[in-house]
C-alpha cells in the first residue's frame, strides 16, 4: 500500500510531513534517479499518500458540513483530477511506441536481413515522433499555465487559520501538488514552458508573519529548496523527460548506426537483449504507473463523497 503506516493527526503534524517529503524528494534528485520511473512512481506516490492524510485530517479537525472549506476542497480535487487524468493519457499514448520498440527485436532474433530490420527501426523512430507530437499538443490544450499555480506568498494569519487551520494547509497542499505534478507531467507526459510552473512568488518566500508556526515556515523553505531544484533540473530540456525512455532512444539511434554500417559486424543476440530489457523496463513501468493513477482515481471519488456526506 503507497500510504504511510501512520496517519496525521493535526495541523502542525501535516505541515511536518509535507516538509519532511520535500526533503527526502530533494534529496532523491540525483543525476542517476531524476526522472526515472522509480522515482516518478514515488512522486505519484506522495500525491496519493498527501489526498489521502488531508481526508483523514478534515475528520479531526470537526469542520461544519457544507461550508466554504468544503467547496475549497473540491476545487483543489477537481484539479488533481484533471491533471491526472492529462498524465493518464500521455502515459497510455507510449504504447504503439514500446510496441513498435519489441518488432525491431523480433527482426533482429527472426535474422531478417539489415534492410528489414532498419525498416523496424524506421517505424519505432515514427511512433517516438508521433508519441513526443500527441503528447506535446495533449500539454498544450489540456494544460492551462493557471492550472499548475505554484504560488507562495503567505496568506494574511487570519485566513490560514480559518476552519481550525485547514484553510492554511489546504494553500500548502494545492503549492506541494503543483510541485510534484510539474514533476510527473515533464516526465511521463512532455516538459515544455507549460508544464513549467506559473510561479507568483514574492522575494519573501522564507520571512514569516509573527506568529506563523514553525511547522509552517520549515514547509515553506522546504517547497521554495524543491521547486529551486526542479528548475535547474530541467533547464532548457523539451520533450519527454522520461529517464528509461530516453534511453530507448539512444539504443535505437546506436542500432540504427550499426546497421548502417554494413562491413561492421555486430551482435545480434546482444542487441535483442539489450532492447527487450529496455523495452519491457518502459512497458511494466508505464503499466505501472496507469495502475496507480486508476487507485487515485478511486481514492478521490470515495474522498469527495465521504467529505461531501460529513
Amino acid at each position: 500500500m503507497h500510504h504511510s503506516s501512520f496517519t496525521v493527526t493535526s495541523v502542525n503534524g501535516f505541515y511536518d510531513y509535507l516538509t519532511q517529503s520535500l526533503d527526502d524528494l530533494c534529496c532523491r534528485f540525483d543525476a542517476h534517479n531524476y526522472m526515472s520511473i522509480q522515482f516518478l512512481q514515488h512522486v505519484l506516490s506522495l500525491l496519493q499518500s498527501f489526498h489521502y492524510q488531508l481526508t483523514h485530517l478534515v475528520q479531526k479537525l470537526h469542520l461544519p458540513g457544507g461550508e466554504k472549506w468544503l467547496d475549497e476542497y473540491m476545487d483543489e480535487s477537481t484539479r488533481l483530477w484533471d491533471v491526472c487524468h492529462v498524465l493518464r493519457t500521455g502515459v497510455s499514448n507510449m504504447e504503439n511506441y514500446y510496441t513498435a520498440g519489441t518488432n525491431i527485436s523480433y527482426s533482429l532474433q527472426n535474422n531478417q536481413s539489415s534492410r528489414q530490420v532498419l525498416r523496424a527501426i524506421t517505424i519505432c523512430r515514427r511512433e517516438r515522433v508521433g508519441l513526443e507530437e500527441a503528447n506535446r499538443s495533449l500539454i498544450e490544450t489540456r494544460i492551462q499555465p493557471s492550472l499548475m499555480r505554484f504560488n507562495m506568498n503567505v496568506l494574511s494569519e487570519s485566513k490560514l487559520r480559518g476552519f481550525n487551520g485547514f484553510r492554511g494547509l489546504l494553500h500548502a497542499l494545492k503549492n506541494t501538488n503543483s510541485l510534484l505534478l510539474s514533476i510527473l507531467l515533464s516526465g511521463l507526459v512532455y516538459c515544455s514552458s507549460q508544464t513549467s510552473l506559473s510561479s507568483s512568488q514574492g522575494n519573501n518566500t522564507h520571512a514569516c508573519n509573527e506568529g506563523e508556526s514553525a511547522s509552517r515556515s520549515s514547509f515553506m523553505v522546504s517547497a521554495a529548496r524543491l521547486h529551486e531544484i526542479m528548475k535547474e533540473s530541467e533547464g532548457a530540456q523539451l520533450g519527454i523527460l522520461l529517464h528509461e525512455f530516453r534511453h530507448s532512444v539512444n539504443i535505437i539511434d546506436e542500432l540504427k548506426t550499426e546497421v548502417e554500417r554494413v562491413e561492421v559486424e555486430y551482435d545480434r543476440n546482444e542487441r535483442v537483449e539489450m532492447l527487450n530489457n529496455s523495452f519491457g523496463v518502459l512497458k511494466c513501468g508505464v503499466e505501472n504507473v496507469i495502475g496507480q493513477l486508476d487507485d487515485f482515481f478511486d481514492e478521490m471519488v470515495a474522498s469527495r463523497k465521504m467529505l461531501s456526506d460529513l
